[in-house]
């Protein structure tokens, strides 16, 4: 089964699957995480005071106060939370742009 011992295979040939996998693993599960990253970065870059907002934990608020970590929303009348910028997935009654499940 094996080949013939005269017939040298080149070790480029060996590395075409490889590199196949590797062109594969790259197009299939990178390239489409790091647009959706850049969506996430740009996203959170945005915001500003007065957006209306929903964190992960299901909380929903309009922006009070932006820092370098951390959003200040405010969730009722003089009642304000600080939640960590991650924690922000998208704006009220839109599809959320940080997907928790990918």
């Amino acid at each position: 089964m094996a080949s013939p011992p005269d017939q040298a295979v080149s070790p480029w040939v060996q590395l075409v699957p490889f590199a196949l996998v590797l062109g594969i693993f790259y197009f299939v599960i990178l390239l489409p995480m790091k647009r959706r990253q850049k969506k996430v970065q740009e996203f959170l870059a945005a915001l500003k005071v007065g957006d209306r907002v929903v964190t992960s934990g299901g909380i929903f608020g309009s922006v009070a106060k932006i820092s370098e970590q951390s959003i200040q929303l405010q969730i009722a009348p003089n009642v304000r939370v600080d939640v960590s910028r991650a924690a922000i997935v998208g704006y009220q009654g839109q599809a959320p742009v940080a997907d928790q499940n990918a």
